[in-house]
């Protein structure tokens, strides 16, 4: 076993945890390299994985607990079969499967996401059920259909089939965020829709008309179910 007072090396197997590191250290690289099959780096805050292709022979890579989002750009690594990112800060589901894709991570077969927005189960809110997490594990497996685990949970062989059949169409849409006082008027005045009927819009001068009416009023909390008749009005 190797220790330089940070990171622990044995067996193929790097450790380094809770440093408060915001990206790959390079004397990581330097001291181990293309030794590493085994990488945790969790309980950090890595933004971003520079560097990661510097382990070549990479295996498994732990990085949960970090601050890692939606505009992570990973290499490709060939061997990658497990990769746990659980609680970072993905919001993005098809971003970041982009980045998994099957030619960049042909080998990956376990992936665990849970604690981020992207994957809707109760660790990351409470409001989602147990479908959104269902059509969210469906829609990975889609795109992924070479996991054999996600989120540790082992993939059955119903969900396999439920996704070739169906996972391509529970992609979860974005919509188009519109902020501030300027977006809302823009929506006024270039959008043609209006509830109103079609004639309606062309008649810019209206009359007004004046009469009597009768109003009833049936109390329906008052007091014995008294209405109350305004002949004046």
């Amino acid at each position: 076993m190797a220790t330089d007072n940070e990171a622990v090396f044995a067996d193929g197997q790097l450790t380094f945890i809770g440093k408060d590191c915001h990206s790959i250290p390079p004397h990581l690289v330097e001291c181990y390299g293309s030794r590493v099959k085994r990488l945790d780096l969790s309980f950090n805050c890595l933004s971003s994985l520079d560097r990661i292709n510097q382990f070549p022979n990479l295996e498994e890579l732990i990085v949960d607990n970090n601050e890692l989002s939606d505009d992570l750009v990973v290499a490709s690594l060939p061997f990658l079969h497990t990769l746990m990112l659980n609680k970072n800060l993905f919001t993005n589901l098809d971003a970041l499967l982009d980045q998994l894709s099957p030619s960049k991570f042909p080998a990956l077969t376990y992936l665990s996401l849970l604690g981020n927005k992207a994957c809707p189960n109760q660790l990351s809110s409470a409001e989602n059920s147990d479908d959104d997490y269902i059509r969210y594990r469906l829609y990975v497996l889609h795109r992924l259909p070479n996991l054999k685990f996600l989120d540790a949970s082992p993939i059955t062989l119903s969900e396999r089939r439920e996704a070739k059949q169906k996972g391509e169409f529970l992609k979860v849409l974005r919509p188009t965020e519109i902020t501030g006082d300027q977006g809302s008027e823009s929506r006024h005045e270039d959008s043609p829709y209006t509830p109103l009927p079609a004639g309606a819009t062309r008649q810019p001068k209206n009359k007004a008309h004046f009469g009597k009416s009768k109003y009833v009023y049936y109390g329906r909390h008052s007091e014995g179910n008294r209405f109350i008749r305004n002949n004046d009005l």
